[in-house]
């Protein structure tokens, strides 16, 4: 995803509480920029990511080396929206019940009682993902797919807005569990978290010379911008915008392209079609436009489907890339005039 994906807006009030009462909705989504900007210094296509996710109920899977602000990140934009955070450290020996929660004998009481996971909240950052065996990975095909929990037969829903954010490192595979397809399939977005440019680096340098906590976002100076209301208004917004036949026609073709590539072994599911549909309408609306173009599908294609792709081996070996097929898969599927 390009930088300078999500246009600059001058930021409404700080205490853009409510759909009704403050500034539309769009110019309340887009003031975290500035307010994200407080505390991470670059990293614009992730935060248009995020963003995008949170207005068509994605999650978000982040893949970066240690050290580039994939938390901090998270966790500003929890801040910015004023939303229930919670941060899980996945590891070898957590448990599901340590995520989603138990039911607990109450020796005092008339039987059992239900504590919550950390999964009960608006923005759950699943840090180092792929280090926790897929029995605890598991635990959250249902909260991501359904927005719901089942525990001991007893189905209890997430509140609303819910949104999965997780890690992984790129570059160690020690101690790791590779992410099954089905799991992979649930994340609207693989967003790719790069190393920052020099002079980014140097004002990241600057800030902390300054004094900046990046522990203590709030304390940072930053500040809810905009809240529930204004999510969603922006969803109903978005959920209005127009996809024409013909660029329907368009994802589909992109879709079914990538399962006749010879360098793949398992394409994009009808699943991840429709999340391209999702995400180039959350990416129009975040442009100003009131319909769907091939642009925007292009813009997302390659964060919505990347991580659905699974390569055949020789190409892996040769070096092959997601993305090298997916460059492909664009530069030669025609588009819609």
């Amino acid at each position: 995803m390009p930088d300078d994906a999500v246009p600059d807006v001058v930021p409404p009030s700080r205490r853009s509480r409510t759909a009704t009462t403050g500034p539309p909705p769009r110019e309340a989504v887009l003031a975290l920029r500035d307010e994200v900007g407080k505390v991470v210094v670059g990293q614009e296509g992730a935060l248009s990511g995020l963003v995008a996710a949170l207005l068509v109920r994605g999650h978000v899977l982040l893949e970066g080396v240690p050290g580039v602000a994939k938390t901090l990140l998270v966790k500003a934009v929890a801040a910015a929206l004023d939303l229930d955070f919670k941060r899980v450290q996945f590891t070898p020996d957590l448990m599901p019940s340590d995520v989603i929660g138990q039911a607990i004998f109450e020796q005092r009481g008339s039987g059992f009682t239900f504590r919550q996971g950390p999964v009960f909240c608006n923005l759950l950052l699943a840090d180092e993902i792929n280090r926790t065996p897929p029995k605890t990975q598991a635990a959250l095909l249902e909260a991501m797919e359904e927005r719901q929990v089942t525990i001991e037969g007893q189905r209890r829903p997430l509140p609303e807005p819910f949104l999965v954010v997780a890690t992984q490192n790129p570059v160690e595979y020690e101690g790791t569990y590779p992410l099954p397809e089905a799991q992979l399939d649930r994340f609207l977005f693989k967003l790719l978290v790069p190393y920052p440019t020099a002079d980014q680096e140097q004002a990241v340098l600057a800030r902390h010379d300054e004094g900046l906590d990046p522990h203590d976002v709030v304390g940072a100076g930053v500040r809810p911008v905009a809240g529930t209301d204004d999510l969603a208004a922006a969803r109903r917004e978005v959920e209005a915008v127009r996809c024409e036949p013909a660029v329907q026609a368009y994802i589909v073709a992109l879709a079914r392209a990538t399962r006749s590539s010879p360098s793949v072994s398992l394409g994009v599911s009808p699943r991840g079609a429709v999340a391209l549909l999702h995400a180039a309408k959350a990416w129009s609306w975040l442009a100003g436009r009131e319909f769907v173009t091939p642009d925007e599908v292009k813009a997302v294609a390659k964060a919505t489907m990347r991580h659905r792709l699974q390569l055949r081996p020789e190409v892996e070996l040769e070096g092959g890339s997601a993305d090298g097929v997916l460059d492909g898969v664009l530069a030669t599927v025609p588009v819609p005039r």
